[in-house]
């Protein structure tokens, strides 16, 4: 008996963040953005609906999580080459010669060791598994998110339902 696979891919599965990615142990690139596109996957047998899963709980909980992203400075809290100092007011972050501040509420600081577009659909992921988990997950086998950070430029994220 195979696997069916249902996928949520969406003109409202997006989000608009800034950011900007160490690497290389040395390079800091400068802060830009991207207009993010999501998609989530739910591979599974089907339930009595006939379902994988039904398509509103997802889509409803998908775009709630990209909502506290939208407008948002992404920064990692798990970054060794970062300095991030953080109060009620605003937030620094601060690489080698490089120090930035920005107002709290602009900024959105994700527990992941850099913003790449693989470590935010691995992040994705851990928000949406809970968000779903109130609704029937028995018959699921795996999840997988992609992050597309332009077009032609994606990260695939994939982990099994257990």
């Amino acid at each position: 008996m195979g696997n069916y696979r249902i996928r949520v891919e969406k003109d409202y599965t997006v989000f608009s963040a800034a950011h900007f990615i160490t690497y290389d142990g040395h390079e800091c690139e400068a802060l830009h953005g991207h207009n993010y596109r999501v998609a989530a996957s739910l591979t599974g047998q089907l339930d009595e609906n006939a379902y994988v899963f039904n398509f509103g709980p997802l889509k409803h909980a998908l775009r709630d999580i990209l909502g506290r992203l939208d407008h948002k400075l992404l920064l990692p809290q798990n970054n060794p080459l970062l300095v991030l100092e953080t109060d009620a007011e605003s937030v620094c972050a601060a690489y080698a010669h490089k120090r930035y501040v920005f107002p709290r509420e602009d900024v959105v600081l994700l527990p992941i060791p850099n913003t790449t577009a693989e470590m935010l659909a691995a992040w994705l992921c851990a928000q949406l598994r809970p968000a779903l988990g109130e609704f029937d997950t028995r018959h699921l086998t795996s999840i997988e998110i992609e992050v597309e950070e332009s077009f032609g430029q994606r990260a695939i994220y994939c982990e099994e339902w257990k």
